[in-house]
């Protein structure tokens, strides 16, 4: 195959998953690590792609790239769907209390509590208008909201108020949700209002259930807002790749797949 037809599958690839992988690619085509590295340095030079760590992502994903509430509830619905599954079992009988990020895959997770027919009763708390909804009125669920300036992308509370009021609680639980994960950056998200709110949920919990798509593997936004060590569990659809999976250990996360 020549480098060109192979370039044009890699861009292919890519549009259709949002994300490539050396070590995938240089599998799938029979090649070297080394010889897909040149095809992406190639790719990024006229512009189709941005290189990552272990990989490449679309090159309009900058740090600050953000897509709507909308667009991301058309993606990866069936990867969310399973990671809620898995995820809920981590509500067990002494969990008395839940925090819900907001997010479309936590909102997955909040969809699947609300629909579970039996359960031990529990207090649920959220500042994402969304997840909100979904949680109103569902037996077995006594839900707080915690208001703030409502950030129109993610219909979620942010500022300052939002805050300390997160940081006076103390949930056993907290589904968190992010746009990136890396070994070297943690977890990290575009919006600086967004990740003092998620930041504050990771300190306020006693346990924190980190639940993001593959596609996030990776990825490193403009704003950290938690070391690996903070997370306790990651629940994910794809096994994250070598240097972030040896990362995840060393920091003691459990890694569930979906």
């Amino acid at each position: 195959m020549y480098a060109t037809e192979r370039q044009d599958l890699i861009e292919q690839r890519l549009n259709e998953d949002g994300r490539v992988s050396v070590i995938e690619l240089a599998q799938s085509f029979d090649v070297t690590t080394e010889t897909i590295r040149r095809d992406l340095a190639h790719l990024e030079g006229i512009g189709t792609l941005r290189r990552v760590h272990g990989g490449a992502v679309p090159r309009e994903r900058a740090s600050t790239t953000e897509p709507s509430l909308t667009d991301r509830l058309q993606r990866h619905g069936a990867a969310k769907s399973a990671i809620a599954v898995r995820a809920l079992s981590a509500l067990d009988t002494s969990v008395g209390s839940v925090y819900f990020d907001a997010g479309t895959t936590t909102g997955a997770v909040a969809a699947r509590l609300a629909s579970r027919s039996t359960g031990s009763p529990v207090e649920v708390v959220t500042h994402a208008l969304t997840l909100a909804q979904v949680l109103a009125g569902v037996p077995g669920v006594s839900l707080s909201v915690i208001g703030g300036r409502i950030r129109g992308l993610t219909a979620a509370a942010v500022g300052s108020d939002t805050v300390r009021a997160i940081e006076s609680l103390r949930p056993d639980v907290a589904f968190l949700g992010a746009n990136g994960l890396s070994a070297g950056f943690g977890v990290s998200t575009p919006d600086p209002d967004e990740a003092a709110v998620k930041s504050a949920i990771v300190r306020a919990a006693r346990r924190v259930v980190l639940v993001t798509d593959a596609e996030k593997l990776g990825r490193e936004l403009l704003v950290s807002f938690a070391p690996l060590n903070a997370i306790d569990v990651l629940v994910t659809d794809a096994a994250p790749e070598p240097v972030l999976a040896d990362a995840l250990a060393e920091a003691g996360v459990e890694v569930w797949l979906a």
